[in-house]
């Protein structure tokens, strides 16, 4: 499963690669869990070895062994959590199964619905908290579009699902051929068509979806300008790094205003000081309000003498900032001090940090100004920076708010470069939840340009300075997702409460006899 992700790209290695721990569940309780521990570990520590990319921090003054600690330390910490996840679903299956066998005709069936129903629960558990990346569903992005077009129904737990469901069958199917003849191995033939048909079915399904052409209206187009600076990490916040990343970003936006474009985006912290600081101290807000084009800004803002965000600021054709966006989910150890209550010093010690930005909320609004034949006009737009493009609710909020088009912003210098490309699919996943246009900025790469049915328009190169113009559509249209959200993780909320309720009622029953 692990080799599934970008930018390995094996992605039809989903539907067979959960079939030995469904196997292993079978078993006893403890080759259940321990196979779980296993295979969650090879999953989420092969996909998330970018992780590790953070060494060497000698730059930030960090020894060399003492960076590499620190590395180590954060992927084994954040594999080790996926891992549970997959621990605790291993054994409650293997649980449920003991419980179930041979007293239901349906007992195969109450297997696969409850496995898939609690896998997915588990996932949106997981997603809840701040260490969320790795989703079987992103296994899927960004090369199998039109299996992708599922997440419009309900987003990631659309895909997950399938992919359990596949992987359920095709065990069924195995298991039922492996029978003895004289037994049960008739049903072989009925749970193979089952199994072809739900997945080429769902698939052409999903090919119907991406082939519906966008039909946008040409008087919704906006033309777009991305600076991507190229800063590197080990410069970024010293003062070779801030030299270069102003004029990077100031000769960027000269560059796309002369070329009329309606708006220009920047990365993530494309110019690393205090925006009060910008305005003060630059050439900056200067060369905004002479060449009149607006421009989303990434840049820190101090809410008070400890406290600042990590921000995007939109700033009209004058110069005036109208609107504001803080950074909701931020990097633990990168960008914050998880349980620095409970464990103080021994996170601080492994942490580069000397001091805190502050989160954002989900109740924001990101507004830009746009320039039409006779007038100035405002619109909300979907914004995102950085790893809030793990957590699908930071765009389903803005887009029931109005939204029109989604811009991420990131850094993506800090990590190898297999994080960038993972960092895009995931942008993919949530153009295609929201049925949006997207235009990415970031400081390294990948900026691209991806329209609402996941397809790459353009994508950049990695670690180069450029610059890109291109269109955009606005579209007020809602998907299913966006209307209605997860609701497919209710039902099986509802489906697991059912199932438990029924189970002790009956034991109960059986009790009282």
């Amino acid at each position: 499963m692990g080799l599934t992700v970008a930018p390995f790209n094996c992605y039809f290695l989903a539907y067979v690669a959960l079939i030995p721990l469904i196997f292993a569940i079978h078993k006893s309780f403890f080759t259940a869990t321990f196979a779980g521990f296993l295979w969650g570990f090879g999953y989420h520590g092969t996909a998330l070895f970018w992780i590790t990319g953070i060494h060497p921090m000698t730059w930030m003054g960090i020894p060399w062994l003492y960076s590499l600690l620190i590395a180590l330390i954060c992927w084994l910490f954040i594999t080790f959590w996926g891992a549970i996840l997959v621990t605790i679903w291993s054994g409650l299956i293997n649980f449920i199964i003991k419980i179930e066998y041979s007293k239901s005709h349906f007992y195969s069936w109450i297997i696969f619905i409850l496995g898939i129903s609690s896998w997915c629960i588990l996932e949106k558990c997981w997603s809840l908290g701040s260490l969320w990346w790795s989703s079987l569903a992103y296994t899927q992005s960004p090369y199998n579009l039109p299996i992708l077009q599922l997440l419009t129904i309900s987003g990631t737990t659309t895909l997950t699902a399938f992919i359990l469901l596949i992987n359920f069958l095709i065990f069924y199917t195995i298991k039922t051929y492996l029978i003895p003849v004289n037994q049960d191995r008739k049903y072989f033939k009925s749970v193979l068509f089952i199994t072809l048909f739900v997945f080429i079915s769902i698939h052409i399904y999903g090919w119907l979806i991406y082939k519906t052409p966008l039909q946008d209206s040409p008087n919704k187009a906006i033309k777009v300008g991305i600076i991507q600076g190229n800063i590197p990490n080990e410069i970024k916040l010293y003062d070779p790094g801030l030299k270069k990343a102003l004029v990077n970003y100031q000769k960027g936006y000269e560059t796309l205003a002369q070329k009329n474009v309606d708006l220009i985006i920047t990365p993530e912290t494309a110019l690393p000081f205090f925006n009060e600081d910008i305005e003060k101290n630059t050439s900056f807000y200067k060369t905004v309000k002479e060449n009149k084009i607006p421009i989303i800004l990434g840049a820190f803002k101090t809410l008070s003498a400890y406290d600042y965000t990590n921000s995007l600021f939109s700033i009209d054709k004058n110069g005036n900032v109208i609107s504001r966006y803080d950074k909701i989910k931020l990097v633990p150890l990168g960008e914050y001090i998880p349980f620095q209550q409970i464990l103080g010093d021994v996170i601080r010690r492994l942490s580069p940090l000397d001091t805190q930005l502050v989160a954002g909320n989900y109740n924001q609004s990101f507004i830009i100004t746009l320039q039409d034949e006779s007038k100035q006009f405002k619109l909300p737009v979907i914004v995102a920076i950085c790893y809030d493009s793990a957590f699908s609710e930071v765009f389903r909020q803005q887009a029931l708010k109005g939204g029109e088009f989604v811009i991420t912003a990131a850094n993506n210098a800090h990590y190898s470069n297999s994080m960038p490309f993972q960092h895009h699919a995931q942008d993919v996943m949530r153009a295609i939840e929201t049925g949006k246009w997207m235009a990415r900025a970031t400081n390294t790469g990948y900026s691209a340009i991806v329209n609402p049915r996941g397809d790459t328009v353009w994508l950049s190169n990695l670690n180069e300075y450029q610059t890109h113009i291109d269109t955009i559509y606005r579209r007020h249209q809602q998907t299913f997702y966006a209307l209605r959200g997860d609701w497919l993780n209710k039902l099986f909320i509802l489906i697991m409460v059912t199932y438990l309720f029924f189970r002790i009622t009956v034991n109960r029953f059986i009790h009282l006899q």
